[in-house]
């Protein structure tokens, strides 16, 4: 299984669209055999649904996400888990262990990006 994270710095980045890398890791049996950080090479929104499919990820793990983008990974029958904020390596530990995390109704309605933020509000998120 694949599992994947938009990051920056090795902190999930907030605003899944305007992710420039993804933290993938390669899980077997609950333990984590690999990772590797990889650039979107300019893809965004929608598209990176596509881009985690050619690397064959089953679940995403991120912050805050549009509902195109959600719409996407599910056509894709991706696992989502968005609201999550954090340390990649720490949150994948958290992720395999089954501890609940994130929140399954977070999704970024707005559209008017500034510096790679979104505008969300804290109720948003």
């Amino acid at each position: 299984m694949k599992i994947a994270m938009p990051t920056e710095n090795g902190m999930i980045y907030q605003h899944f669209g305007h992710a420039q890398e993804f933290t993938i890791y390669e899980v077997e049996a609950e333990l984590i055999k690999w990772k590797e950080v990889v650039s979107t090479e300019g893809s965004g929104h929608e598209a990176l649904a596509d881009f985690l499919t050619v690397h064959s990820v089953n679940v995403v793990i991120c912050g805050n996400i549009g509902s195109g983008a959600k719409n996407a990974l599910r056509e894709k029958r991706m696992e989502l888990v968005p609201g999550v904020t954090g340390n990649a390596d720490d949150m994948i530990i958290k992720y395999l262990s089954g501890e609940k995390m994130g929140n399954p109704d977070t999704e970024c309605s707005h559209h008017s990006h500034e510096q790679g933020k979104c505008g969300c509000t804290k109720d948003e998120e």
